[in-house]
């Protein structure tokens, strides 16, 4: 019996038909959605869920080992994206959730960035620091100016001041670079005064020299109590991130899609009118918690100085988008903006799936310039509606 004999003898039953299906959804074709609000273009198709997840991941196929073909390491989930360009391609840092809840980051890669994104062949290998995460997820990746590619991420240990409830968590932002997304070396993690750290995001550029953070401080692992919003803070070296000089940029606000909390998304685009943020606001409802995405833009000089901030969300949930494992949230912590001004919008639906959504520079900028501003009442509503009503009638 020959070696080719002997590989064919040891694969599991069904061994074929995994890889034949699999095959198939790494490679469907995704076309955009029918209709389009102008602003950005929805994809029919996620582009990465937990049935992306290499099958060598998570299936034993040595038949003496596995002899019943049964799944032995389940994912759950890929979502929360990172996202940015390498070798001309498009790749994600994915937030894969295994069925054991545990969070890890994988790299997957797309030619065109809104098909055909394939894993690579391993998980990210993440260094610990002398306390171990318990869990790790939401990474953002910012290529910056210092040469170094960043991923700045949530990382969730135990409260252990709390130590009889199972559920007590402490989240701050946990930090490592690399030149090659393969290889990884772990910084300490941010050092803050302002109580817990989640959706931390490094700028891509040095301000007056030093590495600009934009934060998310809140009391709680979940409550955000007294602090919130989206702040900005100063770090003078990130072998040793203490942060400074921190304030709220972005505040949340009554009766508003951020009236619980919000937090920034990626690094921002560098335009010609201003520092583009992609951004989640939070809402309580009679059902539970709803995310969704909004937009604002800072003064390219000041980048502490929002200029312009339209009403309400940029993107929601659609109906389909609301169903998974957490219901009614969008997230995105990943774009990618184009040589030719395409945006590509990396987000996930429900902490569940990824999707992806293209728009352009220019909408973009045009969506943030021109849309008008909350003014936080109804009768400030209605009143927008009617000048846009009575400013159309003048083309009659």
């Amino acid at each position: 019996m020959d070696l080719k004999e002997q590989k064919e003898i040891s694969k599991i039953p069904g061994y074929d038909s995994l890889m034949k299906n699999h095959k198939e959804l790494i490679e469907k074709k995704n076309q955009p959605e029918n209709f389009s609000n102008g602003i950005y273009e929805r994809y029919e198709n996620p582009v990465v869920t937990a049935k992306h997840a290499p099958l060598e991941w998570r299936y034993d196929f040595n038949a003496e080992t596995n002899p019943l073909g049964l799944e032995r390491i389940g994912i759950n989930a890929a979502f929360n994206p990172g996202a940015m360009k390498w070798n001309d391609n498009y790749v994600l840092a994915v937030r894969v959730e295994g069925n054991d809840r545990k969070s890890f980051f994988a790299i997957a890669e797309s030619p065109n960035g809104v098909d055909n994104f394939q894993f690579w062949e391993k998980p990210v290998v993440l260094p610990q620091t002398e306390e171990p995460d318990t869990n790790v997820y939401d990474m953002r990746l910012t290529r910056h100016e210092d040469g170094w590619i960043y991923g700045v991420f949530c990382t969730e240990r135990k409260d252990k001041s709390r130590p009889e409830d199972t559920t007590a968590a402490v989240a701050n932002a946990g930090i490592a670079r690399t030149k090659d997304l393969v290889n990884w070396e772990r910084l300490p993690d941010l050092i803050s005064n302002s109580g817990q750290q989640r959706n931390v995001v490094l700028h891509p550029e040095f301000v007056d020299g030093k590495y600009a953070l934009y934060t998310r401080p809140q009391d709680g692992f979940i409550e955000v109590g007294k602090g919130g919003g989206i702040g900005l803070g100063y770090v003078k070296d990130l072998q040793n991130p203490v942060l400074e000089d921190e304030k709220i940029i972005n505040h949340k606000a009554y009766h508003t899609i951020y009236e619980m909390k919000n937090g920034l998304g990626p690094a921002p685009i560098k335009t010609e009118d201003g520092w583009l943020h992609l951004a989640h606001g939070v809402r309580n409802t009679a059902g539970g918690l709803r995310y969704t995405l909004y937009l604002f833009m800072t003064d390219l000089q000041d980048i502490s100085k929002v200029i312009y901030q339209p009403a309400g969300y940029f993107m929601a949930p659609n109906y389909q988008e609301t169903v998974g494992d957490v219901p009614n949230v969008l997230f995105g912590n990943g774009w990618i903006a184009d040589e030719d001004g395409k945006v590509f919008i990396y987000y996930a639906s429900s902490d569940t799936r990824s999707h992806v959504a293209v728009s352009s520079v220019q909408k973009l900028v045009d969506y943030v310039k021109n849309t008008p501003q909350d003014e936080f009442t109804s009768a400030a509503s209605v009143q927008n509606i009617i000048k846009q009503v009575n400013k159309n009638q003048e083309l009659k």
